[in-house]
């Protein structure tokens, strides 16, 4: 079943320390005060024009297959047809902060303000991550993603992990966000920037384990797949 979700600006906002893990500073730094004022000012002008909201359907595993192929772009191997052999329910969805968050990033370069812009812009990838987070425990139906038989819900994006950016093309088509103002441009990418899309994948906590070994790992930035796993197995 097709749904559209609303949430607060708060219940989106994202932890400080995830924050600033994407501008670069480490969990253990002391925060100098024109940081922590800068971060506190991001935080604020979020929770001011952040509009965050979502839609999600149900599919079965023989109709995302067909999307997941897409315009036939993938790597040759990726991790989710494996996660895909042990799942057992999928929905697709779209999230997005809405275009209000990047608007007043724009402005604040426009007016000189490049710290706080930066910052701003990693509190909204930051949010736009946590809204995936939150459609996981949504759909899971328990706080934290994670169910009482060991079931768990982990989302997987087009772009990300072999499966090819161009995969949004089947993936809007078929849940077709337009009513919640998100859109791709030529290059498949989504507007407003600061959204996710994917696909939620359930089932047991063992399917989503593998190793960043793949021919394409190399060139993932930040290989965020080895957090995901080392919380798998600690939860």
């Amino acid at each position: 079943m097709r749904q559209r979700l609303a949430w607060t600006a708060a219940e989106s906002l994202p932890g400080r320390l995830e924050v600033l893990r994407l501008q670069g500073v480490p969990a253990e730094a002391d925060l100098p005060p024109r940081i922590g004022a800068l971060l506190e000012a991001a935080l604020a002008a979020y929770l001011e024009t952040a509009e965050p909201r979502a839609v999600i359907g149900g599919i079965s595993r023989e109709e995302f297959r067909g999307i997941y192929h897409g315009e036939g772009r993938n790597a040759p191997e990726t991790p989710l047809e494996t996660v895909l052999a042990g799942a057992e329910r999928l929905a697709l969805f779209v999230a997005t902060v809405g275009n209000a968050v990047t608007t007043r990033i724009r402005d604040l370069f426009g007016r000189n303000e490049p710290a706080l812009g930066a910052m701003l812009d990693s509190v909204a990838s930051a949010a736009a991550d946590r809204l995936a987070v939150l459609l996981s425990a949504r759909f899971l139906g328990t706080e934290g993603g994670a169910g009482a038989n060991g079931t768990r819900v982990l989302a997987y994006s087009p772009g990300y992990c072999g499966w090819h950016v161009s995969g949004q093309l089947a993936l809007f088509a078929a849940l077709d966000p337009g009513e919640i103002g998100v859109t791709l441009n030529s290059s498949c990418l989504m507007e407003p920037l600061k959204s996710v899309s994917g696909v939620l994948v359930a089932g047991p906590a063992g399917i989503h384990r593998f190793a960043p070994a793949y021919p394409f790992c190399p060139e993932c930035r930040d290989q965020s797949c080895r957090a995901r796993n080392a919380a798998l197995t600690t939860s």
